[in-house]
């Protein structure tokens, strides 16, 4: 209840923000078309391009907002990347992946934790799971889940030839419960521990600290290694599963059920939602909304809003 009053306070303000910038716009015009000799004042203009430009971005934002009403679209979400076809070169870009959202989130001002991070063999991650936090992420980040293709000249190839590699990102709402009020039966979990490593210091490597649960009926998995103590890798890979469990009991049908976890595809040719082609041209391309992009640079940086805000407006 109150973490629903706050976010309606929240909302509330953000109006008044957009009313009050709104009347300076009007005002600042009123001021200038009334003497046109401050049309040569720049400083004074420069003020009103400002505030127009402030205004045009907290509406879109709004826009954007009015366009979340699904009901995991307020929560918090578990981002997953998975290495596909293509080896080595799947494995580094599964990984580029991971860090092209992880700067999304900082650019953004969210809150973003490595919850497993299993690494290559050679280069690159074979997978890993973040714990994002902030108003509307999973809202902002649900159609992002899916088959990410990348064609580049092989950095890892003798030859330099061009590669295609595949990688899968999956997105998931947290919904938040205590693990005790959901009741599991313990012969339907397969609890594995083993010896963490990646990011994470020193420590993850000396004990069998990191914690695999599997729900056997479902086939779900969660995996968390972001501590040094079993017990609360334990208890954070628990929640994890409790939330993708709550989430599919919710739903009443398999299609609907289909719909919120995005169609499981082969992560491999032809399922792919977005191609990234670094050569022999620059171009990365939505197939679902072909909104595409020559700025691959930024976009690897975390400039996504470009991709999420036409995927929102082409779902609704």
């Amino acid at each position: 209840m109150f973490n629903t009053l706050s976010k309606k306070k929240k909302e509330l303000q953000e109006l008044h923000d957009i009313r009050a910038i709104e009347e300076d716009v009007l005002a600042l015009y009123e001021l200038i078309d009334a003497d046109g000799a401050l049309l040569g004042d720049e400083s004074l203009m420069k003020e009103h391009r400002e505030l127009v430009s402030c205004f045009s971005k907290k509406v879109t934002d709004l826009e954007l907002k009015s366009l979340l009403s699904g009901p995991y679209d307020d929560y918090n979400a578990f981002l997953s990347f998975y290495a596909g076809a293509g080896g080595t070169d799947a494995q580094d870009w599964a990984e580029m992946l991971c860090r092209m959202y992880m700067r999304w989130c900082e650019k953004k001002g969210f809150e973003c934790d490595i919850l497993e991070y299993t690494p290559g063999d050679e280069a690159g991650i074979k997978s890993a799971t973040l714990r994002i936090s902030g108003d509307y992420i999973f809202g902002f980040l649900k159609h992002e889940q899916g088959i990410h293709r990348l064609v580049r000249q092989s950095p890892y190839n003798a030859n330099n030839k061009r590669q295609t590699s595949f990688a899968a990102v999956e997105v998931f709402p947290q919904v938040d419960t205590d693990v005790g009020q959901v009741e599991l039966d313990t012969k339907d979990l397969k609890i594995d521990t083993y010896r963490a490593s990646g990011a994470g210091g020193q420590h993850v490597n000396k004990t069998d600290s990191a914690v695999r649960v599997t729900h056997l009926p479902t086939g779900l998995v969660a995996t968390c290694q972001s501590s040094r103590s079993q017990s609360s890798n334990k208890e954070s890979a628990m929640k994890m599963l409790i939330s993708r469990l709550i989430v599919l009991m919710k739903e009443q049908k398999k299609e609907e059920v289909s719909e919120l976890k995005g169609e499981q595809k082969e992560n491999a040719w032809g399922h792919q939602i977005r191609s990234y082609v670094l050569h022999p041209y620059k171009l990365i391309k939505d197939l679902r909304t072909n909104f595409e992009t020559s700025n691959v640079n930024t976009v690897l940086d975390g400039d996504l809003d470009a991709f999420i805000n036409s995927l929102l407006h082409y779902k609704a």
